[in-house]
């Protein structure tokens, strides 16, 4: 009788016992630690884009190939936002609210991460490591963004006063009409005030399919002595072009944003000399714990090394999974941004970072390079 009677009751116990575990997997449904990339992989930023994502996997790989955090594999989501702030936004909000991504990563460009921080407050979801200087995310201090790379107006201004110690006085400045360039040309009068300068040229250009031709020809009647152009990698590599076509041979500067190798291959034999502001110490400085970590994980991919937008990527997720380890084993996106606010003193390899209410830049790292004759970033 008692045989029949555990018999009779054993399917109820297995169906009790999967309830209990799909009521498990519901309460957890952040468990899958999925976190989502919307950003310009075609477009006049793709490559640096694809440099940035490369890096950061170089760093989830091995992540995940030692078992991921508390057991769970990260999951980058990239998803192409044809580098349009608006379509930024529509793409983001379906990785929230269809996919359940714990948080936004590694987007690139500054209308298109301005365009984010309501959809951040609405939906409670940080975004970690955007690729952009921008000021707006720093001051004020946004509670769900966490900066890990330096403002475009550190790196702006630097390379204004790096000109003028070497005696270059006659300074251009050409800039992309939106956020991204009013922003960095902020910084990069900064630096002219500083050094007691003023611009020689300062002119604006659309964003989409400017025409540089008219640009050059006033860049070389000013007759400027360095030009800085402020814009994505294709326009500053057409407005290089241009200039160089013109007549004029200024100096150019660029900023960090054009830190990739696609930008190389973009500027092709106008390559050589320019300078290109960085906000990572040089890629191949293997005295710096972080660039040996990257480099070391890169050759064991049979790559040959990483480029500074890989970099970037690179330290983002250090930063990311750091937040995540945090977070606990059961994360929602809310406890993550608890958990990265509560970060101090976290060394990423050579470089410390620090969060707090107050304070949510990162790292203030500005340094600056030039391209060789291989066209490698020389600093």
């Amino acid at each position: 009788m008692n045989r029949m009677i555990y018999a009779a009751r054993a399917p109820l116990s297995l169906c009790l016992a999967l309830w209990v575990g799909l009521m498990t997997l519901s309460t957890n449904a952040w468990a899958q630690l999925r976190i989502g990339q919307p950003s310009g992989f075609t477009g006049s930023v793709a490559a640096g884009v694809k440099e940035n994502t490369d890096g950061a996997k170089l760093y989830l790989d091995a992540v995940n190939a030692r078992g991921g955090i508390n057991g769970q594999k990260v999951e980058l989501i990239s998803v192409d936002d044809q580098f349009d702030p608006k379509r930024t936004v529509e793409v983001a909000r379906e990785l929230i609210t269809q996919r359940g991504v714990l948080a936004l990563f590694m987007n690139r460009g500054t209308p298109h991460s301005q365009a984010l921080l309501p959809l951040l407050t609405e939906l409670k979801v940080p975004l970690v490591a955007p690729s952009t200087g921008a000021m707006v995310l720093h001051d004020p201090v946004n509670p769900w963004v966490f900066n890990v790379r330096a403002t475009y107006q550190r790196e702006a201004a630097k390379a204004i006063e790096h000109l003028a110690s070497i005696g270059i006085t006659r300074i251009a400045v050409l800039e992309t009409d939106d956020s991204f360039g009013a922003d960095s040309t902020e910084g990069a009068l900064k630096g002219f005030a500083k050094v007691g300068l003023k611009p020689v040229l300062q002119a604006k250009f659309p964003r989409d399919k400017p025409d540089f031709s008219s640009l050059a020809a006033q860049v070389n009647q000013s007759n400027a002595q360095a030009v800085m152009v402020i814009a994505s990698a294709g326009n500053t590599a057409n407005a290089v072009q241009a200039i160089r076509a013109a007549g004029s041979r200024a100096q150019v500067v660029t900023l960090s944003n054009n830190a990739s190798e696609g930008f190389v291959k973009l500027l092709g034999e106008h390559a050589r000399g320019v300078i290109v502001t960085q906000v990572f110490p040089n890629e191949r400085s293997v005295a710096f714990p972080l660039i040996k970590e990257a480099l070391d994980l890169a050759r064991a991919k049979g790559l040959d090394g990483v480029s500074p937008a890989m970099m970037e990527g690179f330290a983002g997720a250090k930063v990311l999974v750091e937040g995540l380890r945090r977070a606990g084993p059961n994360p929602t996106p809310v406890a993550l941004r608890n958990a990265l606010e509560s970060i101090q003193n976290f060394n990423i390899g050579g470089l410390s970072i620090s969060y707090s209410p107050t304070n949510h830049t990162g790292l203030d790292f500005a340094d600056l390079s030039i391209l060789d004759a291989s066209g490698r970033f020389r600093r």
